[in-house]
């Protein structure tokens, strides 16, 4: 039933691109002209809100609540100061910093403060000229056939992506072959294409790709392998969750015999992309890279309170259809914004109590299946997390003894008298336009000790 269930949408979309694409078929090479008009080969056509999107379930008439200037160009000083001082910050006051993403990070800043919090911005310093190296390489070609099929699927309402073979769709089969060659292990996982397109949206290739790698690696490992472990782990964990956070949506969903796997896996994979508006993607992976996969799970739980959460909603699933199709096409008025972000916000599940229920859920996994053959401990929390692994990296590299989270951890070997510290200079370089917004910051950094 799923699987038909599955393809009737597949034919559905596959359709509605088709005609997203005709309707471009007048506008040019890269479609980059829509939006100006109001009528192409007869049909209409919306304008192209802030984000880019031509129409679809993720245009936005309105977009992200409305800032006043004052206190937009207050919140980009804010960042900027950050970003010179990073470590510092997250050092000292990460908390503040989480602060700041929950708040929503500035549009103009978002690039950088991605590839600041994933850690990725020193990936592509430490690695110059990979990224052209790993394209320079022909690739598999079942994976490069896979990916070639995938590319117009993503965001096909979306200005970058709309046009057959236009710089979007290329840039992003460069990222994803890339990948495959980076990680010829993992190879190709479709999940990831959107993921991608995302971060191509606002950042060029090349450091888009390495944020992928990030999150591939440190964010969500496992979860683009084949077999595909660490998604049906998340799931057992998830559905535990929901159980402590909203029994109701727990017992209908365990009535009717509904398999997390069965909705969560799109959800998780594609980190919300593909589910929610466009205002609230932009701030969930704002706080999914500051704080984690625990951002992940509780917009989960929060999207399934909200459906499943009173017994009203639930009158009007009497069925296993009825619930599939409910959390396949989510109402807007159920994930607005603000009330999502708050929710998310308060919603009491925590990194530790997802480490433990994920410890009970591999136990039970190893006596059932077996054992795994991926490893849930490589996940990294979050920024500050992922900054202390950088440390301990460094520390045991020096091999010396520093403070760390305010206790002293001895490196392995004899000790010595004195120990170095990674330093990070960063220069920053921002351009503004005629009404002195932020149009583009490049941003360098050094590493000596």
């Amino acid at each position: 039933w799923y699987t038909r269930l599955l393809h009737k949408q597949r034919t559905q979309e596959e359709n509605l691109m088709s005609g997203t694409l005709e309707s471009l078929s007048g506008l040019g090479e890269d479609g980059s002209s829509v939006g100006s008009d109001s009528e192409v080969n007869g049909m209409s056509v919306r304008r192209i809100d802030k984000y880019g999107f031509l129409g679809g379930n993720q245009y936005s008439e309105t977009g992200e609540k409305e800032v006043r200037v004052e206190v937009a160009r207050q919140r980009e000083v804010k960042w900027l100061d950050m970003f010179c001082n990073w470590d510092k910050w997250i050092k000292h006051r990460f908390q503040k910093v989480k602060l700041r993403c929950r708040k929503g990070i500035p549009s103009s800043l978002r690039a950088k403060a991605w590839q600041l919090l994933s850690n990725s911005q020193e990936l592509l310093d430490a690695n110059p000229g990979k990224f052209e190296e790993l394209e320079r390489e022909p690739g598999e070609a079942k994976w490069l056939d896979i990916i070639e099929k995938d590319l117009h699927r993503q965001f096909p309402f979306h200005e970058m992506f709309a046009a057959r073979g236009g710089h979007g769709q290329q840039d992003l089969f460069r990222i994803l072959k890339a990948y495959t060659i980076y990680r010829p292990d993992e190879g190709y996982c479709q999940a990831q294409a959107p993921v991608a397109a995302v971060l191509l949206m606002h950042m060029p290739a090349e450091q888009a790709f390495w944020c992928l790698v990030q999150i591939c690696e440190k964010y969500l490992p496992g979860y683009y392998s084949a077999g595909l472990e660490a998604i049906q782990l998340d799931g057992e964990i998830f559905f535990s969750l929901l159980r402590r956070t909203c029994p109701m949506a727990y017992r209908h969903l365990k009535k009717f015999k509904i398999d997390p796997i069965l909705y969560m896996t799109e959800w998780f994979m594609c980190i919300f992309s593909r589910t929610l508006p466009w205002a609230s993607v932009l701030r969930v992976w704002d706080m999914f890279f500051c704080e984690g996969v625990k951002i992940v799970f509780r917009v989960g739980l929060v999207l399934l309170k909200q459906i499943l959460g009173s017994v009203d909603k639930l009158r009007e699933l009497q069925g296993m259809y009825e619930t599939m199709e409910r959390l396949r096409n989510i109402s807007p008025d159920a994930i607005r914004e603000e009330i999502l972000v708050q929710e998310i916000i308060i919603l009491p599940v925590t990194e530790s109590l997802i480490e433990r229920e994920c410890n009970v859920q591999v136990r039970k996994w190893r006596e059932s299946r077996g054992e795994l053959t991926h490893q849930p401990a490589r996940r990294l929390h979050g920024t500050r997390a992922i900054f202390d692994y950088k440390r301990r990296a460094a520390s045991i590299s020096s091999g010396g003894s520093f403070s760390f989270l305010g206790s002293s951890i001895p490196a392995p070997g004899p000790l010595r008298a004195s120990s170095k510290t990674l330093t990070q200079k960063i220069e920053l370089k921002v351009c503004r336009n005629s009404s002195g917004a932020i149009e583009y910051v490049n941003m360098k950094s050094n590493y000596s000790t």
